[in-house]
């Protein structure tokens, strides 16, 4: 009987070519921009490690004096001071901890025929790599003892390593940032983390890092920070001892914790910490405190989908409530012309039921015809975002998710839209077309 349905909903599609044409039309268009904008609010809120959302935390500290009130939710800086981050780094309760900032060079290639470029880097503590399950081609993160006492080595990433060297394993050759020379240990795999959890400051979209060195290295190279540097007190800085002293927020702190003990263990170490500071005369506040965040909190903390992203979903539904009134109707017209057709059917013992299902499968081959056009303008949508705005490469992009949504939308949208119709001519009185005949 279902492929009886098809057959008949192909012939009436057929029969009314223009009329078909444009609810095919109308229910693509609203697909195709409802799926545009769904796409990229799906890929801006996804969890790029889901596996470890509860074991990686970010760490904030509430570290101003009385009154000095923060822009966050809860009052909380998103940055740590260079003072605190090397405090906390002593602490044994984290499985793995990693102090980090954004930095960058001018690298001078050994190849003469390379000119010297400009190219962000990371300094961050060994832990980083395997918290963040970097990849490595050759080589491996520095010695724990580098993180304590800083050496001038280097881990580049894929991509750099092409360009320098032209590929391959390039372990123990010299890389030339700011006429210091740091030897190579390690090369990764081509590796793409967004957002980029490890550090939203900065933008949470766009190319990772490809060159990393030691945190370490901050006071004996005095490497300049290439992120935020966020300030509530008036500081006289006149060295770089200065501002590593100073109560400047400037550093990201992330700390990898086994389970549930162990992140109850450090809100206590933080308590106790910051209970300690005080007695320095530092935190001087009633309120201050420390708090750690997971990933999807801290994803939603920083409002990493804003709400004009929100607001643009809402309206492409809009638009595509719109379309499906336009279809309701062109679809009513039809059915009813067709009343007299139906009358007939009646009389010879179709049901309402069979009326209502033959109607409701020819409006869903409708749907799914129109999903699948519709797919196609979202793909050229994506293609535009991606074209006229560069930090939109990595989130206009449609995954396995959003495919098999596209088609179930618009096959659920048309059948909720003719249900209606297909209602309304199934209760067509026979007697009524019969007499006319």
């Amino acid at each position: 009987m279902f492929v009886h349905y098809i057959d008949l909903g192909w012939r009436s599609l057929k029969r009314t070519p223009v009329v078909s044409l444009l609810m095919l039309l109308a229910i693509a268009i609203g697909i195709g921009i409802t799926m545009t904008s769904l796409s990229v609010y799906h890929m801006m809120s996804v969890n790029p490690m889901p596996h470890k959302n509860d074991q990686l935390f970010a760490v904030q500290l509430r570290t101003m004096d009385q009154g000095v009130d923060w822009w966050t939710p809860d009052d909380l800086p998103f940055q740590l001071t260079y003072q605190d981050a090397m405090n906390l780094r002593k602490s044994p309760v984290p499985f793995r901890q990693a102090a980090m900032l954004k930095t960058g060079f001018g690298v001078k290639p050994a190849n003469p025929d390379i000119s010297p470029f400009i190219e962000t880097a990371r300094a961050a503590d060994s832990d980083f790599f395997a918290m963040y399950e970097v990849p490595f081609a050759y080589g491996a993160p520095w010695d724990k003892a580098v993180d304590l006492q800083g050496e001038a080595v280097a881990v580049i990433g894929a991509e750099l390593n092409q360009k320098l060297f032209g590929g391959g394993n390039n372990i123990g050759k010299d890389i030339v940032l700011d006429s210091v020379s740091y030897r190579i240990i390690g090369i990764l795999k081509a590796w793409k983390l967004e957002p980029q959890i490890y550090d939203l400051n900065n933008g949470a979209w766009g190319q990772n890092e490809q060159l990393f060195i030691p945190f370490s290295l901050l006071p004996i190279q005095e490497l300049k920070s290439w992120g935020n540097n966020n300030g509530w007190k008036y500081e006289e800085q006149k060295t770089y001892q200065d501002k590593l002293n100073s109560e400047v927020l400037w550093l990201q702190y992330k700390v990898e914790l086994a389970d549930k003990q162990a992140q109850q263990d450090y809100r206590d170490y933080l308590a106790g910490y910051i209970k300690e500071q005080q007695q320095l005369g530092r935190f001087q506040r009633d309120d201050a405190e420390g708090d750690i965040k997971n990933i999807a909190q801290w994803l939603d903390y920083r409002q990493i989908v804003s709400d004009d992203n929100k607001i643009l979903v809402g309206l492409s539904f809009m638009f595509l409530a719109v379309c499906l009134a336009n279809i309701l109707s062109l679809l009513l017209a039809k059915f009813l012309k067709r009343a007299p057709e139906i009358g007939v059917r009646r009389a010879l013992g179709a049901s309402k039921t069979q009326v209502f299902a033959q109607h409701l499968v020819e409006v869903g081959m409708l749907g799914l015809a129109g999903g699948a056009l519709g797919l196609v303008i979202a793909q050229l949508g994506l293609y535009l975002l991606r074209s006229g705005f560069s930090r939109y490469e990595a989130v206009a992009q449609m995954d396995l998710a959003m495919w098999l949504a596209a088609p179930t939308i618009s096959l659920l949208a048309c059948l909720l839209a003719g249900c209606y119709p297909a209602w309304k001519v199934c209760r067509t009185t026979p007697a009524l077309y019969l007499k006319t005949q």
